[in-house]
């Protein structure tokens, strides 16, 4: 009798037997639950105790945000005003910090032989005149040439340019104030040589005045033109004006771009060059104001808050910060309707449920 046989029918037989009737129990102890147990266990075993976090509401609303700007007062206007003759100063000198207006007198050349040199022009002038009526009238008539004519015209015409030069000359001799403003330095002294080039004054118009700032890449698109804007000088005084120029080409050093702000400037003590805090309105945007101790960091280090909803179930959004307030912060890139955890955020993360306490009153309060 062959024993090996045997001996393998009897253990499929209880392999069968196990597989068939003990199926359960043999699941149990190779560490395998069914549905049926798994559900069971779940059901013996107690819920964990679920986080308590106070939560707010919030629904978003319009924010009118400023983009601040470091920048300086410049002149609306400064000119250096040069001679375009040569020749010595005889007009008595206007000291810096002198007003003036448009067309008065700031530097005076001597004439020299310029006004017999228009003299001489003009009495060649009234020449050619002559003879061009001569000359036309003997035409006319048939006793004088077309070329003849031709020469008298072309003879009145060179006298007229000369007359014309000849006065250019004479109106150089005067400098003039182009427009009103403050002398920055003084004019040409009595008695001094003037050369083509020389310079006679420097004068500024600082009413009104510009305030200089550059704007980030980031800030710019944010910027309009004519939108209100306000400063702070160094010397602590608070001056209001508008947007008159946002540059369109970048700084290629600073990759920045110029925002001008014009503000008037009618007693003159605001001066060219000084330091000044600008803060320019920008475009509204809509935000929700919250307690800034809401904020917290995502595993990958995002900024942002942590929601919740009314079932309990935890989120995290990130978010914009848009400025700071007494009451709060205002914040950006998140749902129009969000309810924000203020309080235990950090004992709690995304996918969990946790137990909400609404506050009320600072739902009242927005």
């Amino acid at each position: 009798m062959r024993v090996f046989p045997l001996v393998t029918a009897v253990a499929v037989t209880l392999v069968l037997y196990l597989a068939i009737m003990e199926r359960d129990a043999l699941l149990g102890f190779a560490g395998v639950m069914t549905d049926e147990l798994q559900e069971q266990s779940d059901a013996d075993t107690p819920e964990a105790p679920r986080v308590r976090v106070l939560a707010q509401r919030s629904v978003a609303q319009p924010v009118a945000t400023t983009v601040v700007l470091r920048g300086r007062t410049e002149a609306m206007r400064q000119v250096e005003i040069r001679s375009e003759t040569s020749g010595l100063i005889v007009s008595d000198p206007l000291r810096r910090g002198a007003s003036v207006q448009a067309g008065d007198r700031l530097c005076e050349v001597a004439p020299g032989v310029r006004k017999a040199a228009l003299d001489e022009a003009q009495a060649r002038m009234t020449e050619a005149e002559i003879n061009f009526r001569a000359a036309s009238g003997l035409s006319e008539s048939g006793f004088a040439t077309d070329v003849r004519l031709a020469n008298a015209r072309a003879a009145l015409q060179s006298a007229q340019a000369g007359v014309d030069r000849a006065v250019e000359e004479m109106a150089r001799l005067v400098m003039h104030a182009p427009f009103d403003g403050i002398l920055e330095t003084d004019t040409a002294e009595l008695g001094s040589l003037l050369q083509p080039g020389a310079l006679c004054a420097t004068l500024i118009q600082l009413d009104p005045i510009k305030l200089v700032g550059y704007a980030t890449e980031a800030q710019v698109d944010r910027l309009e033109h004519d939108a209100p804007a306000g400063a702070r000088l160094a010397s602590g005084r608070e001056v209001m004006g508008t947007v008159s120029f946002i540059a369109r080409s970048a700084d290629a050093q600073t990759r920045t771009f110029r925002v001008d702000v014009t503000i008037p400037n009618p007693d003159g003590r605001i001066r060219d060059g000084q330091s000044a805090d600008i803060i320019v309105q920008a475009q509204d945007q809509t935000g929700h104001l919250l307690p800034s101790s809401a904020l917290t960091l995502n595993d990958t280090g995002e900024l942002g808050l942590r929601l919740v909803d009314d079932a309990g179930l935890v989120s995290f959004a990130p978010a914009q910060i848009l400025r700071d307030s007494a009451e709060g912060i205002w914040l950006a890139g998140l749902p129009d309707e969000i309810g924000a955890i203020t309080v235990g955020q950090e004992f709690t993360r995304e996918g969990a449920r946790v137990h909400v306490t609404w506050d009320d009153n600072a739902q009242e309060q927005q």
